[in-house]
């Protein structure tokens, strides 16, 4: 079942935009256009996951409906054509998660970007810390708001300590002035295990000195905040940086995966590999290393057309993760894979294998009007001598012997004819 979405608004242009938002972000949306029909509808359901409340209505022009609505503990963003300091005063005192006034279209970007994050928000944990209960437990609630998943420490060395039992933890929100280990120590010993590519460090101080910010920057801090400081302020600084976390994570999946088959490609199967190997033989762990290689590849592209290829290659990947799931599995290239496999002696490793190559070549691969068939040929090096780029060579001879034998099966590294 979707999660839902309850919009309380009485402009019907505004209401039709917000219900785009959250059915292109899968809400099942509901919308209310008065108090009374929001408190008519919070009394059949309250399990909504988020509400976004419009400050004015017909029957509740005084933001009636926001504490209607968060009674029911359901998160609520506040739209408003009210800009006055008063008025934004009024909706920050309750338990929103965030007020956008109704300026531009720019308000319904920052709308959508705050309801899929409060769905995101969840996976990701934030760490505070700070030796003041009180300051604190009010970054702590303001952060629960966007739904994190937060955790605590008194001070520098208890940070560290939660840092290594969860791994979870993607952002440390730090006070400066701490017993034990202060917020700059902190930072640095951070740094220390954790890139920027990992780890988002936010510093905060009260103190007057504006040299603490450029302290905390220049010591690996990615932002600072000066207490007290608003709401509006510190949940600006979280998103973008936990959007800069994000980006820089597409960036490195982008970088490590086949676009086509969602595999690892080239580059992971030779940082990753050799890592595994090492592995392997440290613990005398059997294992397999193995070149895949689809028979006559270029003649499917050439008979059907790339994109029947590209399906197939989709499709093979698939069988891939199903039958070697447990092993590292990455495409080379055009219809070339290669598996890293342990765990299991040779002739289970040699079975996995060998049903993944039977079924591949019983399986026909619809492609609209078409059924493609295709075989796989293996060469796979046992506990092989050598680096991973030199046991490689050996499965890739072994490749060759299979292709040259009539393709279709596997071959294991010396044993070639």
């Amino acid at each position: 079942m979707p999660e839902k979405l309850l919009v309380v608004e009485d402009s019907k242009p505004i209401s039709t935009v917000i219900r785009q938002i959250g059915e292109a972000l899968n809400f099942e949306v509901t919308i209310a256009k008065s108090l009374a029909e929001t408190k008519e509808i919070l009394a059949k359901s309250t399990d909504f996951f988020a509400a976004t409340i419009d400050y004015a209505l017909p029957d509740a022009t005084n933001g009636e409906a926001i504490p209607e609505v968060l009674s029911h503990k359901i998160p609520g963003v506040v739209l408003t054509g009210k800009m006055d300091d008063d008025t934004r005063q009024k909706i920050l005192s309750q338990r929103v998660i965030d007020y956008i006034p109704k300026e531009n279209s720019q308000a319904f970007l920052y709308l959508k970007r705050i309801l899929h994050s409060q769905r995101t928000n969840q996976n990701i944990g934030v760490l505070v810390v700070d030796d003041s209960l009180s300051a604190r437990n009010h970054i702590i609630e303001l952060l629960k708001r966007r739904n994190f998943t937060v955790f605590s420490a008194e001070n520098g060395q208890q940070a560290l300590e939660v840092m290594q039992a969860n791994k979870n933890i993607k952002m440390v929100v730090t006070d400066l002035e701490m017993p034990v280990v202060d917020g700059i120590k902190l930072t640095i010993e951070l740094r220390k295990h954790f890139g920027r590519d990992r780890l988002s460090i936010i510093g905060i101080s009260g103190a007057t000195n504006g040299i603490h910010s450029a302290r905390f920057i220049k010591n690996g801090a990615d932002d600072f905040l000066r207490k007290p400081f608003c709401p509006e302020e510190f949940y600006c600084r979280i998103t973008q940086n936990i959007e800069s976390l994000n980006n820089f994570e597409q960036i490195k999946h982008a970088a490590n995966t086949d676009y086509l088959t969602e595999l690892p490609n080239r580059r992971v199967f030779f940082q990753e590999g050799a890592s595994h190997l090492s592995y392997y033989k440290k613990k005398q762990i059997p294992y397999a290393l193995a070149i895949l290689d689809v028979d006559h590849f270029k003649q499917v592209n050439e008979s059907y057309g790339h994109d029947a290829g590209d399906h197939a290659l989709k499709l093979l990947a698939l069988y891939m993760r199903k039958h070697l799931g447990k092993g590292l599995i990455s495409r080379l290239g055009a219809g070339e894979f290669a598996v890293l496999i342990g765990g299991a002696d040779h002739d289970q490793i040699h079975v996995k294998l060998d049903d993944f190559r039977r079924e591949i070549a019983v399986s026909a691969i619809d492609f609209q009007e078409h059924q493609i068939s295709m075989s796989i040929s293996i060469g796979v090096c046992f506990d092989g001598e050598g680096t991973l780029t030199e046991q490689m060579q050996l499965a890739d001879v072994a490749l060759y012997s299979a292709k040259e034998n009539g393709r279709n099966q596997i071959i294991v590294s010396g044993e070639e004819e």
